[in-house]
């Protein structure tokens, strides 16, 4: 069963090119992670992962500086917390 999420990611991918999807907060971007999540431990981690990431991906997220290691730490709009190394790229360079 976890074939056919697996197939729609794949789809998702080849129907929207990079440059045309959403801009991820995470550093591995939703699908990627839902796609290797699912590969690596089924279907049901993987859908987990999907609703974790489909209701955090969005705005409404807090950045800030950690001053005890001086690294940028992010808020999710769930209430989750991001370390440095999990935010995307493009927020850390702010």
């Amino acid at each position: 069963m976890n074939i056919l999420l697996l197939l729609i990611i794949k789809l998702y991918w080849a129907i929207f090119p990079k440059d045309k999807r959403r801009k991820c907060i995470f550093r591995i971007s939703c699908s990627k992670y839902v796609y290797q999540v699912t590969k690596k431990e089924g279907l049901l981690k993987g859908l987990t992962a999907l609703k974790y990431r489909y209701q955090n991906c969005r705005n409404g997220f807090h950045l800030f500086k950690n001053h005890v290691d001086d690294g940028m730490m992010m808020i999710l709009p769930g209430g989750g917390l991001l370390l440095e190394g999990e935010i995307s790229e493009r927020f850390i360079k702010v």
